[in-house]
């Protein structure tokens, strides 16, 4: 018995060596940036493309470049409250440096060596360019600073244990960029690369699974909120077959879709950002959500 305990005190000290391992945040390696003159223009479109704004301007102002933060986030782990990214150097990002905003985008890492939730859509802000990213720091660096912590998440038990994130992170981030597909067009890759990376338009038009993480074979196949309030719809062909790409582009000019009623709910602030972009990016966003071949997603409600 004497030896059986041994080995079980040895098997547990085991086993939580590697969860340990195995979950350490990781981060990106200020030494392997090269030298960069940021673009501020191609930032700003990054912002919009990002809808950084609807989930990080302080709540209750129309100044979509007071970024902070505060506004409440509801998830099926718990509600969480968007952060300060504003220049403040106490309350905000002002104070870190590109490669902890890196780290932060692709890796799902805090300056402080956390795991960020995933409603935080790094999963698919992994795919930007970095050129793109860092154009991206350079923007928010130069909007007003803002005074002011958002509260703390209100993150249920073992949800709570943020260290368990870097075993989800092994099963949903995969760390790979955007990668053009040459047998398309210059223009639908611009479209592919907007909707999977900075725009993250799958994280809410995807269905997920009992942990949280995209379905991939239902990709962009619509689901219940990730809020639990309503229901997305499918943008593929299964869903949106008979709108044309101009439909497509009126959305995100507008909001008008093709029965003239305005989108509502979280896109109707996509929408706000999505008209700050380039014909070229809206018409190329478009085009992309026009070639989604059909897939079949979770029944809408009746009444939904």
């Amino acid at each position: 018995m004497r030896r059986l305990g041994i080995m079980l005190i040895l098997i547990m000290l085991l086993g939580g060596t590697i969860f340990w391992v195995i979950t350490i945040p990781a981060a990106v390696d200020a030494s392997t940036l090269p030298a960069y003159m940021p673009d501020l223009e191609n930032g700003k479109t990054m912002f919009h493309a990002g809808d950084c704004a609807s989930c990080h301007a302080t709540p209750g102002q129309e100044d979509t470049t007071q970024l902070g933060g505060g506004l409440q986030l509801k998830s099926p782990y718990g509600v969480l409250y968007a952060p300060n990214i504003s220049p403040d150097r106490s309350d905000g990002i002002g104070g870190w440096s590109e490669a902890q905003f890196l780290t932060a985008l692709w890796k799902g890492t805090s300056p402080d060596g956390r795991h960020y939730f995933p409603l935080f859509p790094y999963t698919s802000y992994q795919r930007m360019k970095l050129e793109d990213v860092r154009d991206l720091f350079a923007f928010i660096e130069m909007l007003p600073a803002v005074a002011g912590k958002a509260r703390d998440h209100e993150i249920a038990f073992p949800f709570s244990i943020r260290r368990l994130l870097g075993i989800w992170k092994h099963l949903y981030l995969d760390g790979k960029q955007f990668v053009a597909d040459h047998a398309h067009t210059a223009q639908w890759n611009r479209g592919a690369y907007l909707v999977n990376g900075p725009a993250h338009c799958a994280e809410c038009h995807s269905p997920r699974d009992w942990l949280s993480g995209i379905i991939v074979r239902q990709r962009f196949a619509g689901g219940p909120d990730p809020a639990g309030e309503g229901f997305v719809p499918n943008i593929t062909q299964a869903g949106i077959g008979d709108y044309t790409v101009a439909d497509i582009e009126e959305i995100l000019t507008t909001g008008a879709r093709p029965d003239k009623d305005p989108v509502g709910g979280p896109m109707a602030a996509v929408v706000r950002s999505t008209t700050q972009l380039s014909k070229d990016d809206r018409a190329a966003m478009a085009g992309y959500v026009k070639s989604l071949p059909p897939v079949v997603g979770p029944k809408p409600p009746e009444n939904e």
